[in-house]
């Protein structure tokens, strides 16, 4: 099912998220609405606050990036109860988009490597070490968790050019092609 994607402004994407029970039925529905929504949105990524729901999932499909980046690894994954233990290896500037924040872009600096502790939605714990485009798809869902958008992470004077943008985003003034839920 799709669900509809909170936009920038919508209290829920300031919240901390609470951990999930992983043997739900509920759980694997969930997830398997937050792939639908990601792809109708064509997104790469989309954490459980942008639903409206503050939860510790988020999923991921780095299959968008094939075309521009034929090397990119593809991971098509849902992250339960992640927990990033450290970020590391040299800076890697990117061009980040968002769903909860339409028609804004901008250059991230974030680290090129990540390990993280998770569970797949069947129950496996894992902690692994990932790079490249994964790692920033798992950094940036995974600032949703913790009540951060990418535009957090831009100085003070790329936030204050945005401002304009942002407001029209909260007030509903940037209608996006996908289904998404009204700020109140």
């Amino acid at each position: 099912m799709i669900l509809p994607i909170c936009l920038y402004g919508n209290p829920v994407l300031r919240k901390q998220t609470k951990e999930v029970e992983v043997s739900k039925d509920e759980l694997k529905q969930f997830v398997a609405d937050l792939f639908d929504t990601m792809d109708n949105a064509n997104g790469v990524g989309l954490a459980a606050p942008q639903v409206g729901r503050a939860e510790r999932v988020f999923v991921i499909d780095t299959a968008g990036f094939k075309e521009t980046y034929p090397n990119v690894e593809v991971r098509r994954e849902a992250f339960v109860n992640p927990y990033i233990i450290e970020e590391f290896g040299e800076d890697f500037t990117f061009h980040e988009g968002c769903l909860s924040l339409p028609e804004i872009g901008e250059d991230v600096v974030r680290k090129s490597s990540v390990r993280i502790q998770y569970t797949t939605v069947d129950g496996e714990e894992r902690e692994e070490v990932v790079s490249g485009l994964v790692a920033r798809v798992i950094q940036h869902e995974y600032d949703h968790l913790e009540g951060q958008v990418f535009t957090d992470r831009l100085s003070s004077l790329k936030k204050m050019i945005l401002k304009r943008k942002l407001s029209d985003i909260a007030t509903g003034r940037v209608r996006p092609a996908y289904k998404t839920k009204p700020n109140k």
